[in-house]
């Protein structure tokens, strides 16, 4: 068992550095047995430090140290530390030139982090502490400074070198090399550093700004996927007039470079000017990639390039502020994507994460706030908190401001700290400021863990004809927290008459004029409000929207769900009354014997789904797809999993087999054959001729195979034919499954995009076994050092095929244990991801939960654990 361990980090620690860095003139020779990084840099004593020691700290990683010079004269070993992961050097004056050269290892390099080599070229990962992999540097976010980068490399080998900023400086040099030098004229912290080096084809395209430059805009990708650039480049150009319409952000550089690389931790990287993207995140084409990729590629691609101001323009005073950029900049992509498609699906699809997969990270060992108090390893910090939920505490700001305030607000934000690194009090103050508006209590948002718990109680009097909602708010301890304050809360709602049609919203002793839709501010735990004028009891629409990331308790009946679900004309809550209402039926049945009625009404309001045209057909795809098995298990006190599955499953099956003739004319009316566009009309008509397809095939129906054969040979873009695929897969025509998965394979087992959708319709199909997985594991196309395919194999098993990995004997999670073990010394990153779904192991009934324990106690065991895993770990066996 490991006895050393990591040292936790404190956000109440934080000092500011005792040196800044100015200047950094970097210079990378690179061969096929290593790197050499020349690294030059202007340091200065930072007058607004404490420390007057004169000792200067550098972080490193795994650096073979090959000289240290200090204003041009050399150091002896003695003049200086080298500590492994730090380098000393013990007195130095108020300002020099300090010069390290390094020799690194890339091609041997599989944590993915620093420099490494993927698909044979060179390219970097620097967020969060990659950059002291390459030299060594005071690497903190903090620590901004100007960087002019020369990348010397064989010609033949590597024709295209790039970095940050603007081409400079090309030439050839002896033996066949050549090298091209980098300017960025911004300042920007280490961890927005890029390198990439490697004989790939450019495509390019150009933008003209607000103000009527021309920028020149390059994307590199290996050259077999020359034909999958299209789309990325069409939604980066929407990206920069988006932003430039919206929020006023016009593009700063020359140039904007986007990089496609195969073996990557994370999505992508919003280096300056230089983005590198997992190839899975950028390369699309109506032959490879679904509709789903298609609308991540567009949401990614704008991500990361609003991120050129909400991240690099004003960046991180520390990690610990990790959600001011990440946070913003998904509430920005978030409102993008909307913008391009439909604003409700898009609405749904963010809360379906959030309610399924953040409110968990909530509730479980590793919660933490918006903004963490301390960390041992930052990776395990990219989280959906700090992602997802900071997005929903700037969408809040937004909601409480209104449009005009918010938009005052980030101007200032952005001119008060252009250039600097600052603090999610920063962006608040920036608000306030803008607005007038006091957002004290709101800033427990971002100190505070755990998901508010809104419990909401009504009472209707008829003689006055007044409306009363009772509200309570809690917020629950998590780990380190407890006796919370409570959240300030924007809580959107609506009443409907019995007609259907919404009210007039006038509050006892405000006033404001009466409106169908109020945002009440809850700042108290427990508030009363009393609407009157209201001349019979209505149906509550509550939190309209999801106007604000919690729990919201309150009594429906299946009369006021059905209503809502017919009736609401919030779009997020009609779909969220669907969702209530067959959580509500599938709960029924997880301790009901075979013979328990299904609520007849379910069926009834399907059938109104398949048949009204009328309806939003992007919204009634959304409404037909039944509440996962991952969101039952997340609602449920102590889960059954196997209990939760066949009660899904049963319930899926009487849809399907009650509305069997209304899913056939579903498929056949949206199976027209017009040429593929991306339009939402388009994805939603195959999104809804595919689930008819799904739930036919779920109940083994003749004619479903007929037609999910044919779709599978004649689909003309890969949403079709992975519709037809995936429903084939989770059928019981076994021998069908094997054909086409066989065929599949064969006609795409060059395009790696594509193959990893291959394994993950195995791995995560409900028919699938774990013995299947394991063999995927042994496939060909499996490669553990790509970060990709594990995910696409183990951790879709764990989750998603949940009824297989949750396994009564705990196979799975036995499984899962031993592939993190595995994985563990090469990828500490990765392992330390996939351990999430073991980490919740007190929230079920003791048969799973002590299994689980265990499975985490044999990973606690492993001799030599990394920092990575060791923290998830222990944090998740002590809570």
């Amino acid at each position: 068992m490991r006895t050393n361990q990591p040292q936790t980090v404190y956000l109440s620690e934080y000092r500011v550095p005792a040196y800044l860095v100015d200047h950094v003139d970097l210079r990378f020779e690179l061969f096929e047995e290593g790197a050499r990084v020349h690294s030059t840099l202007a340091v200065r004593r930072n007058p607004e430090s404490e420390d007057t020691s004169g000792r200067l700290e550098l972080d490193g990683d795994s650096l073979v140290l090959e000289g240290l010079q200090l204003d041009g004269r050399d150091l002896e070993p003695g003049q200086y530390e080298n500590q492994g992961d730090r380098l000393v050097i013990p007195e130095v004056p108020e300002q020099f030139g300090l010069t390290v050269v390094t020799w690194i290892e890339p091609q041997n390099n599989t944590r993915l982090e620093g420099l490494y080599k993927s698909s044979g070229m060179f390219c970097t990962q620097c967020e969060a502490e990659g950059f002291r992999c390459i030299t060594f540097f005071p690497d903190r976010p903090d620590v901004m400074a100007r960087f002019r980068t020369r990348i010397e490399a064989d010609r033949a080998g590597y024709p295209v070198l790039l970095s940050n900023g603007n081409d400079v400086e090309r030439g050839d040099l002896e033996g066949g090399r050549h090298f091209v030098t980098w300017e960025d004229p911004f300042p920007k912290p280490c961890y927005l550093f890029a390198l990439v080096a490697g004989d790939l084809v450019e495509k390019r395209d150009s933008f003209r700004t607000c103000t009527g430059r021309e920028i020149d805009l390059r994307m590199y990708v290996e050259p077999r996927n020359a034909d999958k650039c299209d789309h990325a480049m069409d939604s980066l150009k929407r990206s920069m007039r988006w932003d430039e319409d919206i929020y006023g952000r016009e593009y700063d550089l020359d140039i904007f470079m986007i990089v496609a690389v195969d073996d990557f931790n994370m999505g992508a990287m919003e280096n300056k000017g230089l983005n590198i993207f997992n190839s899975s995140c950028v390369l699309a084409s109506q032959d490879t990639a679904t509709d789903a990729t298609f609308q991540r590629i567009e949401a990614i691609v704008a991500h990361e390039y609003f991120h050129n101001w909400s991240g690099n323009r004003v960046t991180c005073r520390d990690w610990f502020q990790l959600s001011l950029k990440e946070g913003f900049t998904v509430f920005r992509d978030s409102r993008f994507s909307a913008d391009m498609g439909s604003t409700t699906v898009k609405r749904i699809e963010d809360v379906t994460l959030l309610r399924t997969a953040q409110f968990a990270e909530d509730g479980g060992p590793m919660a933490h706030p918006v903004r963490p108090s301390s960390y041992m390893e930052i990776s395990n910090f990219y989280t959906l908190t700090i992602y997802e939920k900071g997005a929903e505490v700037v969408r809040m700001i937004h909601t409480l401001l209104g449009p005009d305030l918010f938009r005052k607000g980030s101007d200032l934000y952005f001119e008060r700290h252009d250039g600097q690194a600052v603090t999610t009090d920063d962006f608040v103050k920036a608000m306030e400021d803008a607005s007038g508006r006091d957002l004290t209590r709101f800033r427990r948002w971002y100190e505070q863990a755990g998901t508010p718990v809104v419990t909401v109680r009504d009472e209707y009097d008829e003689a006055r004809q007044v409306y009363r909602l009772d509200i309570h708010q809690t917020v629950p301890d998590t780990p380190g927290q407890t006796g919370k304050q409570p959240q300030h809360i924007p809580f959107a709602l609506g009443l409907l008459g019995a007609d259907g049609q919404p009210l007039a919203l006038k509050l006892v002793g405000d006033d404001a004029p009466p409106a169908e839709q109020r945002v009440l501010e809850l700042t108290e735990a427990s508030h009363s409000f009393e609407f009157e004028g209201v001349a019979a009891r209505p149906v509550p629409s509550l939190l309209r929207d999801f106007s604000a990331p919690v729990r919201v308790d309150y009594p429906w009946t299946r009369e006021q769900l059905l209503f809502l679900m017919s009736h609401d004309p919030d779009g997020f809550n009609r779909w969220d009354a669907g969702q209530r209402l067959a959580v509500d039926v599938i709960e029924s049945l997880v301790d009901a014997g075979e013979d328990a009625e299904i609520e007849p009404r379910l069926v009834s309001a399907y059938r109104h789904l398949l048949t009204d045209e009328g309806l939003d057909q992007a919204l009634v795809a959304k409404m037909l797809q039944l509440p996962s098995e991952a969101y039952l298990i997340e609602l449920a006190a102590a889960p059954r999993v196997q209990q939760i599955y066949r009660a899904r499953t049963r319930v899926m099956n009487h849809l399907a087999a009650a509305l069997r003739e209304e899913l056939l004319a579903c498929y056949h009316r949206n199976n027209g054959g017009a040429e593929y566009r991306l339009t939402s009309d388009d994805i939603a008509r195959r999104t809804l001729r595919n689930t008819a397809l799904g739930w036919l095939l779920e109940i083994g129906d003749a004619e479903g195979r007929v037609l999910a054969l044919r779709q599978f040979r004649e689909a003309d873009n890969m949403t079709d034919r992975l519709g037809a695929l995936r429903a084939l897969v989770n059928s019981d025509y076994h021998e069908d499954r094997e054909q086409v998965l066989d065929a599949f394979y064969q006609r795409w087992q060059d395009d790696p995009q594509v193959v990893e959708l291959w394994f993950s319709v195995q791995s995560g199909s409900t028919r699938g076994s774990l013995e299947q997985v394991r063999a995927l594991m042994e496939h060909a196309a499996f490669d553990w050092k790509n970060p990709n395919k594990v995910r696409s194999v183990i951790g879709v098993f764990a989750g998603q095929n949940l009824a297989a990995f949750h396994a009564e004997d705990g196979s799975g999670y036995r499984f899962l244990a031993e592939q993190v073990r595995h994985l563990d010394a090469s990828n500490p990153q990765i392992a330390a991801r996939l351990v999430t779904p073991l980490t919740r192991w007190r929230k079920f009934a003791s048969v799973h939960g002590e299994q689980m324990k265990a499975a985490l106690e044999t990973i606690r065991d492993r001799e030599g654990l990394s920092k990575d895993v060791y923290e998830v770990v222990h944090k998740s066996l002590a809570g």
